[in-house]
């Protein structure tokens, strides 16, 4: 028999036996995976009341006891031990939690245990004893572990994503989105936890490693740091692309504005990328709380048309609106205004001929000769006033107009219930010739300066008692 020191005096304190399962299984799955051989098994020996680990690899040495970096592993992807640390401490965390050890392999038989330090008698330090194999043709390596309880075991399995259920919704080249088990989110680093969530509304497993994560990832592999991972995981979601992650991610953000919402979707990124994908797949409209009070029967009408209706917050709404300047009309994600558009873009309206008006309605509707006399004549550019039994609602307050400048046709459309008062139809036709004559917009200087200038117009005739 030879003695191997593995050099350890003094060990991972706060380590349970959990951890060290943990590095027994981690060693295990990486030599399947450099090896491409069978999947690793972890049964109990009820007979010798003991649990096996075991994989179907090249068989453990004793220089695998040896802290280096292992080329192979740190060229390889989707490995998760690197140095030979992990194998150490696990021993070490066995032996003070009083847990019997024996490793088998083709290489040698290795049991633990404690022998004064070669050249310092006065030193005593955890040592592997290796004698010969027991089993020369034995395939793999076999972890033996005695004393060991089977909720430990368990303990131990539970660190993996492997053994855990929570199956991968979508895959992206910096990891997977995971469907949570239980209330915490879980995040894996090739497949092992290193950190929980309270508030994530996935569990993500990152097999991607930047700088941040490989210097983050510490000798015990547990209570990595938000920051290091935070941009990987978004990234992975702005990745996703499937309907389930994009339903998944707008119902939590349809809670946002209620501040119920998941710590992802307080990233603008994540917000706005759960609506590109929602918008693809279904038939939603997006609204901010302030649009829905505003334009309720617009709400409404695009609901009872089919449409999903998602609240938003406004800095998400003014960045959809932002990016939809430079999108192709399919491509545009459906804010409210986008619905707004899309309604006038369709709307149908019902004309009715001025023959068909009531007496009282001819009369009032007759005064815009009177008005066009006033102002110096039609302008050239009017071709045609014309009632309507339907109206468009305004772009601004969503609610009903009265009166509509259609430059398209160079006509003024006047809502029918308009012609019900004089006062009111002498005003809307003011607004829509303004629009008219100055070609512009609500709001604007020009418009509002047309629109002064027939006022002083109408106001001047009334003065002097020729209206």
């Amino acid at each position: 028999m030879k003695k191997f020191d593995l050099n350890i005096e003094k060990i991972l304190e706060n380590w349970d036996i959990k951890h060290a399962v943990r590095e027994i299984i981690a060693n295990a799955l990486d030599e399947q995976k450099l090896t491409n051989s069978n999947e690793i098994q972890i049964v109990k020996n009820v007979n010798a009341n003991s649990w096996i680990i075991k994989d179907f690899g090249r068989g453990l040495k004793y220089e695998h006891f040896t802290q280096k970096e292992n080329d192979e592993k740190l060229s390889a992807n989707g490995i998760i031990g690197k140095f030979g640390i992990g194998l150490k401490d696990a021993m070490a965390t066995f032996e003070r939690k009083g847990i019997e050890v024996r490793i088998l392999s083709k290489h040698g038989d290795i049991t633990l245990g404690k022998s004064q330090k070669s050249g310092f008698d006065d030193l005593i330090t955890l040592h592997a004893y290796i004698s010969e194999p027991s089993n020369q043709y034995l395939i793999g390596t076999e972890f033996h572990l005695a004393n060991i309880s089977d909720f430990d075991i368990e303990e131990g399995k539970k660190l993996f994503l492997k053994f855990n259920d929570e199956p991968i919704i979508e895959n992206t080249k910096y990891g997977s989105v995971l469907r949570k088990a239980g209330t915490q989110g879980k995040i894996y680093i090739n497949g092992v936890l290193v950190a929980t969530e309270e508030n994530f509304l996935f569990s993500y497993n990152i097999t991607l490693l930047n700088a941040s994560i490989k210097k983050a990832i510490n000798r015990e592999r547990t209570n990595v740091g938000r920051t290091a991972y935070a941009n990987t995981v978004k990234s992975i979601l702005l990745e996703c692309q499937s309907e389930d992650i994009g339903i998944s991610l707008s119902s939590d953000l349809s809670q946002f504005s209620y501040g119920n919402s998941h710590d992802e979707l307080k990233w603008i990124d994540v917000q706005e990328h759960a609506a590109k994908i929602l918008n693809k797949y279904k038939r939603v409209v997006f609204v901010t709380a302030e649009e829905i009070e505003r334009g309720t029967d617009l709400v409404n009408e695009a609901r009872q048309g089919g449409a999903e209706i998602v609240v938003i917050p406004n800095n998400l709404r003014e960045k959809i609106a932002e990016q939809n300047e430079n999108e192709d009309e399919e491509n545009k994600v459906r804010i409210f205004t986008e619905f707004v558009h899309e309604r006038h873009e369709n709307f149908e309206f019902n004309f009715v001929n001025e023959t068909d008006l009531s007496y009282a309605e001819k009369e009032i509707f007759v005064k815009k000769d009177k008005i066009f006399e006033i102002i110096g004549g039609k302008p050239s550019n009017i071709y045609s006033i014309v009632i309507s039994e339907t109206m468009q609602k305004d772009n601004i307050t969503f609610m009903q107009c009265d009166g509509l400048w259609e430059g398209a046709n160079n006509r003024i459309i006047i809502w029918r219930p308009v012609l019900q008062n004089q006062e009111r139809f002498l005003a809307v036709m003011l607004h829509e010739m303004a629009h008219a004559i100055s070609g512009a917009t609500d709001a604007t200087r020009i418009f509002e300066s047309e629109l002064t200038r027939l006022l002083g117009i109408f106001g001047k005739r009334a003065i002097s008692n020729d209206v």
